[in-house]
């Protein structure tokens, strides 16, 4: 089994393998409270990963090694995810009385009926639910299948840095675990009826991902994001891909930057997001969310936060999850706080060692 969801004691590394780069982030928790305890960030070479895809295994797993020393851990066991598209879930009833033996057992004669690949070639896993409302001496139980080859390229990347895989999540369900230390930043307690869009603007894919009652009810990805703001900057002033990423993130950029380069990307995204929800009202019973909270390294462009809460009229927060932790003497505070938003998906994984 691929273990989606099995319960995990030991302290485990986050670590978040995005299209740009890798992320890795180690919590503790003491009382109620969780600390930092190491984290890093360590950019990718281009095109070692595609759409979530992992295209460079050498490259990937270099890069793994290099975020290792500069976090300076020596935790080996890591939660890892793979992208909620390479993921099928299904949810489906079942005896109450089954041991977790019995139905996964079951569940493997079974799964082809709701599976399209060959069994062979899948990872399964399950998790119960809860009692059915229908009928009460049958359970909810949630499947979830992947390519084996989406774990497989991944366990093997982080072998490459002595490193091996002890969870394999699912993207969306990392995020919805960090969301749940977000609650309180909304102002709302644990008010569960929130509906809270999230905007996890990534370097070259956008998500929204729509949590309601603290679950994600409807996720949706578009190839946009913060590498058409790199690209710009490096067309017009003649600069390499890493001295643009450097500049747009340090500045000592030309007076006409921000108005005549920034500002018509922070009105692409505004323009994406709006676009996004659009779908998501159009696609159900919904027709407006109570927050929209921005994830992702792009989130963190000044003034973006204000722009889209300014147009769209929805509350807009960028988000954090290390707003009420502790951090360890070796992490820096400044560069978390920068590094906050694009470390949602690493958060969650983190958060499996407490599970």
């Amino acid at each position: 089994m691929l273990g989606l969801f099995s319960k995990k004691a030991s302290s485990l590394l986050g670590i978040d393998i995005s299209s740009t780069s890798v992320k890795l982030l180690e919590l503790s928790r003491s009382g109620g409270r969780y600390r930092v305890e190491a984290y890093a960030v360590e950019p990718l070479p281009a095109n070692a990963v595609v759409e979530k895809n992992i295209a460079e295994l050498e490259g990937v797993g270099q890069a793994l090694s290099r975020v290792l020393v500069k976090a300076r851990t020596s935790t080996k066991g890591v939660a890892v995810a793979v992208a909620g598209s390479a993921v099928i879930t299904k949810t489906i009833e079942m005896d109450a009385g089954l041991s977790d033996d019995e139905m996964e057992n079951q569940l493997k004669v079974e799964a082809d009926q709701y599976i399209p690949y060959p069994l062979e070639e899948v990872a399964i896993d399950f998790e119960v639910q809860g009692y059915s409302v229908r009928n009460p001496e049958r359970v909810e139980v949630l499947l979830a299948a992947c390519r084996k080859e989406n774990v497989e390229v991944r366990e093997a990347a982080l072998a490459l840095a002595g490193l091996s895989a002890k969870v394999i999540d699912v993207e969306a369900y990392a995020l919805e675990r960090a969301y749940g230390l977000l609650a309180a930043q909304l102002g709302q307690g644990d008010d569960a009826s929130l509906t809270v869009a999230v905007m996890d603007i990534g370097a070259t894919m956008t998500t929204l991902s729509v949590l309601h009652n603290g679950r994600i009810i409807y996720t949706r990805e578009q190839l946009f994001g913060g590498r058409q703001l790199t690209e710009e900057i490096q067309r017009r002033y003649g600069l390499t891909v890493e001295e643009a990423g450097l500049a747009k993130k340090q500045g000592g950029l030309p007076d006409d930057y921000v108005a005549e380069v920034l500002q018509p990307f922070k009105d692409a995204v505004v323009q994406q997001v709006s676009r996004s929800l659009q779908f998501f009202f159009a696609a159900g019973q919904f027709n407006d969310v109570d927050y929209i909270m921005l994830a992702g390294g792009t989130s963190s462009i000044a003034g973006l936060d204000q722009l889209i809460q300014q147009r769209l009229g929805t509350p807009t927060l960028v988000a954090n999850p290390f707003a009420d932790m502790a951090l360890s003497s070796k992490v820096n505070a400044g560069a978390l706080a920068s590094d906050a938003p694009a470390l949602m998906i690493a958060c969650g994984l983190a958060l499996r060692s407490f599970d």
